[in-house]
């Protein structure tokens, strides 16, 4: 755990926003002492969920992609605190737990070109370390019975989530991804795009269901391999929001007769929300009430493993807006997870 960075009182303080008359959600949260034993700690404490931020963009880079910061963790936390507590946010059921600080590997990415195999095998490498890291995070998490809610990162992540998820149940675990990507390139090296390739190749992940794939980012390579392979689907945003040929609700629902009974983890990707999304590759996209509406769906499922939040592309306009965003899932999550 030497890369956990704990929230702490003097963080929360900074962040919170009290005033008079009205009581906000980071006055009733939980968090961690310092330095404390966090599997034997999460065991004592009456709390669900355990929110974590994974500020890195690392996995991108490995992907020929570019150099990025990331301030998601800090924004979403700035705009969770200070909604207001009621019956229907539940703060006393959180702990934010803290970040993963990944400033090192950071420098080592800024050090290399990936145009040169390589440097390029040598970024990869690194991704499998942060995979390391948020394994055994996700899975003491777990182990202590708590869900852990994941803001940040890119879709690599997800390796860790679905193997320390994994590994605590002993059994593998399914995923839904709501993405305009597949995920699924092949095991090149690990990086942004096959974390769930690998995650099915190791034996950790059971079935993948990606939801709202834009048919043009789809390689026939990668649409032959899921094709033959009974325990990977997808549904087609060109269907659903262009030619209409199904819904968003009938989707939601095949998905669900994929996974259901089944331990799953959900993933977003905030880059297909409509409101977010500035990114070429990424043009149109689901609404925040149908993303808002997904989390709900399968939030209230009884056998939800995690809640995975990234790729927020965030700009000096958009920071408290993006915030507001991940609180809404979030706070959605939590509201039909808890019933």
């Amino acid at each position: 755990m030497d890369k956990l960075v704990f929230f702490n009182n003097s963080d929360l303080s900074r962040l919170l926003n009290i005033r008079a008359f009205e009581s906000k959600f980071g006055e009733h949260v939980h968090l961690c002492p310092p330095a404390c034993n966090i599997y034997e700690h999460l065991e004592t404490l009456d709390v669900k969920y355990v929110l974590i931020g994974l500020p890195e963009t690392i996995g991108d880079f490995a992907n020929l992609g570019t150099r990025k910061t990331s301030s998601i963790w800090e924004d979403t936390l700035k705009s969770l605190l200070n909604i207001q507590k009621n019956e229907f946010t539940n703060p006393e059921h959180v702990l934010i737990l803290g970040h993963l600080c990944f400033e090192k590997e950071l420098t080592k990415i800024n050090e290399l070109d990936c145009s040169i195999d390589k440097q390029l095998s040598k970024a990869r490498k690194i991704v499998s370390k942060i995979d390391k890291h948020v394994t055994h995070l996700i899975y003491t998490i777990k182990k202590a019975g708590k869900t852990p809610i994941v803001i940040g990162g890119g879709p690599n992540n997800a390796y860790g989530n679905i193997k320390g998820s994994a590994l605590a149940a002993n059994t593998q675990i399914s995923a839904i991804n709501l993405d305009t990507h597949s995920n699924f390139k092949p095991e090149e090296g690990r990086h942004s795009r096959n974390g769930f390739t690998y995650a099915f190749s190791e034996g950790f992940l059971d079935t993948y269901f990606m939801f709202g794939l834009q048919e043009i980012h789809l390689s026939n390579t990668i649409l032959k391999t899921i094709t033959k392979l009974n325990h990977i689907h997808f549904s087609s945003y060109d269907a659903m929001e262009i030619r209409q040929t199904t819904s968003f609700k009938k989707e939601m629902k095949r998905a669900l007769s994929y996974v259901e009974d089944k331990p799953i983890g959900i993933e977003i990707d905030c880059n297909t929300i409509e409101e977010v999304t500035n990114k070429p590759t990424c043009i149109g996209g689901f609404s925040l009430k149908k993303v808002r509406q997904f989390v709900h769906y399968f939030g209230k499922q009884e056998h939800v493993q995690y809640l995975h939040i990234y790729k927020t592309q965030v700009t000096d306009l958009n920071t408290e807006h993006i915030g507001s965003l991940n609180t809404y899932l979030i706070t959605d999550f939590i509201q039909a997870h808890s019933k």
